[in-house]
């Protein structure tokens, strides 16, 4: 499929000009992007020279050096004589090399060649370009190159890529008439992907119906869960939960509604005041990732999820390096919501030293330096493994603590999971039923209601408030059978966090 040329507000774009314009002649791309590199070097080479564009050569193994015109090609193969053929070339060109970091690693000759045309290209409008998935370059030619990972499509990257396929669309028998508004809303359900990636997202949106408009979004969600989720250490939520699902914990839904309006002004306003990120703990079952996955919505952003224990699973090559890569990736991404899972089970001390100590002292400077596009929330069962350094003022905005549900939020989320099954609220009564869910967490409460919706559905009637308290009475609540647990949990909270809940009455 043909592209229309990119945009020059685009990040990988402009990166990529602003080097040739500084006259570096080599450059470095990270990338299994060939197509996309390609475009993007055709388009630079028209903003170098609008009235006669800089010509693309390309290389690869496989097809040798084809120029951009049929009448202008040499079908060169051995890698020693395509640096040959540049630093021969008279006039100014791109040469886009596929691949070439298997030559210059296996031939010493080949490493001193790319020397010489490092500086026969110097100042003559000549460009090299070596893109490779791997980042491999030998240690002789390092400080001549200038190396980029070639970062994810941004939002102009992404819409320009949309007008294309728009056309692209037209020409056939799809309707594919988007505004502006839509074409934005499309480019940021595809953030997070790279074009291939993009454009299957967007052949899977054509597949389900004969446009492609707002009404494609839930298909081209779905088909970055799959994508995304593939790796499953970053794991794209495409369910939107509402902030008005989550029963209780009024403190942290008021901060929540309050940050949000700083955080849609981020970019007018002191990158000090931005709000960063929050840190949830307490006790399990209590709401501490409903509450994660209700900030994507109350945001109005896609949330990202990163799972502590697929990065130390070993699946992922070194932890260390796993964790760092995420984190870039998700840069990639922004504005989105950030959500580290349990995550006590993979930050420790510094101190402690090894591969940990290094996570650790990685994920401060990252949560200092991120961009302002990121909100970070994460999640903790037992904060007081965390060290002292992750959870002081600066890290995250506020450390909120999420206690047992006390009678009034227990309400709210009998309320909540019975109104989502379809049960006539008006028809129950809850006094009873409080006295025997006296400290139950918000889980257990959904399983009890689960428990008594069974109970009437297989007796074929409506569900009673005796289905409840039968349910409730037949089960044992973990503040009974981990009760030493939570006590040194709330003992430890209990100076060092803000109460998550607005009351404090008897649970």
């Amino acid at each position: 499929m043909d592209q229309l040329e990119p945009s020059f507000e685009n990040r990988a774009a402009r990166t990529l000009l602003e080097i040739f314009q500084s006259g570096r002649p080599l450059v470095y791309v990270r990338s299994a992007e060939e197509s996309r590199v390609a475009e993007l070097l055709r388009g630079i080479g028209r903003q170098m020279r609008p009235t006669k564009p800089l010509p693309v050569w390309t290389w690869s193994l496989t097809e040798g050096l084809v120029g951009e015109r049929a009448e202008a090609q040499a079908r060169v193969l051995n890698p020693l004589e395509v640096l040959d053929f540049v630093i021969s070339h008279n006039e100014p060109a791109i040469f886009h090399l596929k691949d070439f970091h298997e030559p210059l690693r296996e031939s010493a000759t080949v490493r001193r060649r790319m020397r010489d045309l490092y500086h026969a290209c110097i100042d003559r409008q000549k460009f090299v370009v070596v893109t490779s998935p791997l980042r491999s370059i030998p240690e002789e030619v390092e400080p001549n190159f200038v190396v980029v990972d070639l970062p994810l499509p941004d939002l102009p990257e992404l819409m320009e890529f949309l007008r294309a396929d728009a056309t692209h669309a037209a020409a056939g028998e799809v309707s594919a008439e988007i505004d502006e508004e839509t074409l934005y809303q499309l480019a940021r359900a595809l953030q997070g992907l790279n074009l291939d990636e993009a454009r299957h997202a967007v052949r899977r949106a054509l597949s389900a119906g004969r446009s492609l408009g707002s009404e494609s979004l839930p298909a081209l969600f779905e088909e970055k869960r799959v994508l995304i989720n593939r790796s499953r250490i970053i794991e794209f939520i495409a369910e939107t939960t509402s902030i008005g699902d989550v029963g209780g914990l009024e403190n942290l839904k008021k901060w929540l509604l309050e940050r949000r309006k700083l955080f849609q002004q981020r970019d007018t306003l002191s990158g000090d005041i931005v709000p960063k990120g929050v840190l949830v703990m307490g006790i399990p079952g209590c709401g501490k990732s409903l509450s994660a996955k209700a900030i994507g919505s109350c945001f109005e952003l896609p949330i990202y999820r990163i799972d502590m224990i697929e990065i130390f699973s070993g699946r992922h090559g070194k932890p260390e390096r796993a964790f760092v890569e995420a984190c870039h990736t998700l840069e990639n991404m922004a504005p989105a919501v950030v959500w580290f899972d349990e995550i006590e089970r993979g930050i420790t001390s510094a101190e402690t030293g090894g591969e940990q100590g290094r996570i650790f002292a990685f994920f401060l400077t990252w949560m200092q330096e991120k961009g302002p596009g990121l909100f970070v929330a994460a999640t903790a069962n037992r904060i007081d493994l965390l060290p002292a350094e992750m959870i002081r003022k600066g890290r995250f905005d506020e450390v909120f603590f999420v206690d047992l549900p006390h009678p009034e939020e227990r309400v709210a989320i009998f309320k909540i999971h019975l109104a989502r099954r379809g049960v006539d609220l008006s028809q129950l009564k809850f006094d009873q039923i409080l006295e025997f869910t006296r400290d139950w967490t918000g889980s257990e409460i959904e399983q009890c209601v689960i428990s008594a919706l069974t109970r009437a559905r297989l007796a074929d009637r409506e569900l009673t408030e005796s289905d409840l308290v039968s349910a409730a009475l037949a089960g044992v609540p973990l503040a009974r059978s981990m009760k030493e647990q939570i006590s040194h949990i709330r003992e430890w909270a209990h100076q060092r966090a803000v109460r998550a809940s607005q009351t404090h009455g008897a649970r």
